[in-house]
């Protein structure tokens, strides 16, 4: 996300505060990404200066009805990507521009397709990447993305983690010449 908001020309700090990343059953798959956002943005908030946006984001992916949150071992990584071989999910991303002047959230959705990979293609990217930080068990601009990406309908930069081109739309209102 740092080197997505360099790219549109922003300066800016990261910020981390650790925030709870549950979510009631009873929130929509679609919305979910966009609640944890916004619940980030929350436990920010308060430190927020007059001048100052904030703006934070949360990923998931899935694949049916079944959301693919980062993996919490390689064997779980192995499982997800398994599962998302040669299928179509969806990627989501919810982001939440918050200061003074705004309080704006939404959802980006983007269909991924992967072609077929192998378990021992798998194992491989498990063992060169970090595939445990990832929504899905994967990075799109990872090997794994470049080798077995198939098809991708909707912003590329969603799937990396942040819909630039949506954020910027949301920005350029605040953006003084």
């Amino acid at each position: 996300r740092k080197e997505l908001l360099s790219a549109l020309g922003f300066d800016f700090e990261v910020r981390i505060k650790d925030t709870d990343e549950s979510c009631p059953a009873e929130i929509p798959v679609t919305q979910r990404a966009e609640y944890i956002a916004t619940k980030k943005a929350k436990a920010l908030e308060s430190e927020l200066a007059k001048d100052e946006i904030l703006i934070c984001a949360d990923t998931i992916v899935v694949l049916g009805e079944k959301v693919l949150n980062k993996p919490t071992s390689k064997s779980d990584a192995f499982d997800m990507l398994s599962a998302l071989s040669g299928q179509r999910h969806q990627v989501i991303t919810g982001f939440i521009v918050l200061g003074e002047q705004i309080n704006i959230s939404k959802s980006v959705v983007t269909f991924v397709e992967f072609k077929t990979i192998t378990p021992e293609e798998i194992n491989q990217y498990i063992e060169e990447f970090n595939p445990l930080d990832k929504a899905g068990a994967y990075g799109i601009q990872e090997w794994i993305g470049h080798a077995f990406i198939d098809r991708i309908e909707g912003s590329y930069t969603n799937v990396v983690g942040l819909p630039t081109a949506e954020v910027y739309a949301v920005l350029k209102p605040l953006i003084k010449s």
